[in-house]
Formats: C-alpha cells, structure tokens, sequence
C-alpha cells in the first residue's frame, strides 16, 4: 500500500498535531528520566525481554515463547517492587504543592540566611566536624524530621555549630532545613541503595544520596575524616566543593522562591495568603 504523505498531513487536524506532540513530549522525559537514573540498566534487560518474545513467536518457538511471556506476566509485578523509589519520587513530584513551601524571605533576608549556612558548613569544613543538612524544597520530608527531634527554631549559625558538635545528643543525625528554620535534627535518612559508589563514600555520604533520591532535597555533607564538603541532589553527589559554591547553589534555589513583583494572578494571591496566615508561628 502506497503512502500518501500529502494525504496524510492533510487530514490531520489541530488535535491530532497536539496529540502527537505531547506524546512525544512524554517519551522523550521518560527516556531522560530512565537515563539518569539507576533503572537504566534494568530497562534495557527488559527490553531485550521483550525482543526475544517477539523474535521467539516468530521463528515459531513455542515452548520459549510461552516461558517469556509468563516471565513478562510476573515482571510487570517485579518492576513495580524494583522501581518503588522511582515511582514514588515521580508521584510526589505530580502531587506537590510549590507554594506552600516558599520562602517568606525578601532578599536581603535570602543573602542573611545563605551567609548562615556558608559560614557553619566552612567551620565545620575547617575543624573536620561531621554534617548532614536537608535543605526540604518542594518535596516534604515530614517521615525524616519525624524520626529526629523538631527544633523550629530561627536558623543560625550558632545553632546549627551546637547541634554538629561532638558533644551533642543530636550532631550524629541529620538536620532539616525547612524555609528559614531549622525543622529538626538528629534524623535518620535512608541510605542509597547505589552500589556504584566508591568505598571511601561513608554512611553519612550514603545517607544524604539516598534522600536526595526520592526527594528533590538539596543535601549538604561535610566529612568528619577530611573536612570535605560535599552536595547531593536527585541522587547525584557533587563533592570537592567550596564555600563559595554551596552558597550560590543555596542561593539559585532561595531566589527562585521569591514571588514575581506585580504578579496578580490566583497562584500569587494564593501565595500571599498562606504566607500571612504563616507569618505567627514564625515568630515563635
């Protein structure tokens, strides 16, 4: 049958166009998503699966081509097991609510806070002094300042020396930031379960890695053995860092929470009104 590619684009409509677009638009971030994560290699074993099922029927090999499709049966099962964490990070990344989680900060007060940080992680870079800070962004970690103790307290860098140093119950745990105070500390995260990670990688490393995988959380790690500040995000490590660089990604991240001058729209008003209604228990 001769194809008609004239035809065929004349009898597309407005719908079908769309239709086409925001499907490709699906499975190329899908394809990225898979990528940079640890079900790359996962996904292509399946899709070799699913090629020897087709290659089997064809060449008529009944009895493999019946076990392949019982294993497919059972894997669709397996993938739901195997990619829980992925599943459950791209569910709540559906499901969040930016705006009530955004700064009630102007600049001035981003640049005090950022400062804050930047000069606690350099101290405690300086004397090698162990840390784990949760920066919460748009994904709640509720489940891990639950297990530590709520803080809510004004975030300083005096607290957050107290609550690292040795001596303290809580400085083997992690802190959470949520906004500009310190939610909790002492916190139990969940380890990563990446096995390509190298040897010299800690359970404090391993911790913050596996929180910034299924949350969007940006992780700050300083090195108790080396003094070596380190950052995780979506499941990446970034180590070697300075301070000057932990206090312009903490930055790139607070500024994009400022509301837009002039901006009258239903999400704005709505921002507005969860930071009024806020602004009393901040004071505490």
């Amino acid at each position: 049958m001769d194809l008609n590619l004239g035809a065929i684009l004349a009898g597309m409509g407005f719908g079908d166009i769309l239709d086409i677009v925001l499907m490709s638009f699906v499975i190329y971030n899908f394809l990225g998503y898979i990528r940079d994560s640890r079900a790359a290699q996962l996904t292509k074993g399946l899709a070799l699966l699913v090629a020897a099922f087709f290659i089997t029927d064809i060449a008529h090999l009944y009895t493999v081509n019946w076990v392949l499709g019982k294993v497919m049966n059972i894997g669709l099962i397996a993938l739901v097991v195997v990619f829980q964490p992925e599943l459950r990070r791209a569910l709540e990344y559906l499901g969040k609510n930016k705006f009530l989680h955004r700064a009630n900060m102007d600049r001035e007060a981003i640049n005090g806070l950022v400062e804050q940080i930047g000069a606690a992680v350099g101290y405690f870079a300086s004397i090698k002094e162990g840390a784990l800070i949760v920066i919460e962004r748009d994904i709640a970690v509720n489940d891990v300042a639950g297990n530590g103790t709520i803080i809510d307290a004004r975030l300083s860098q005096e607290l957050l020396e107290n609550l690292f140093y040795v001596g303290s119950p809580l400085h083997d745990g992690a802190v959470v930031i949520r906004r500009d105070r310190i939610y909790a500390a002492g916190c139990v995260l969940p380890l990563t379960e990446n096995t390509n990670l190298g040897k010299d990688l800690g359970t404090r490393h391993r911790a913050g890695i596996g929180i910034s995988e299924v949350t969007d959380a940006i992780v700050i790690i300083v090195s108790e053995e080396t003094g070596i500040i380190s950052m995780a995000q979506e499941g990446k490590l970034s180590r070697f860092l300075d301070v000057r660089t932990v206090e312009k990604t903490l930055l790139n991240y607070y500024m994009t929470k400022l509301p837009k001058e002039n901006d009258y729209s239903m999400k704005s008003i709505l921002e507005n009104i969860w930071r009024r209604n806020d602004e009393p228990e901040q004071n505490a």
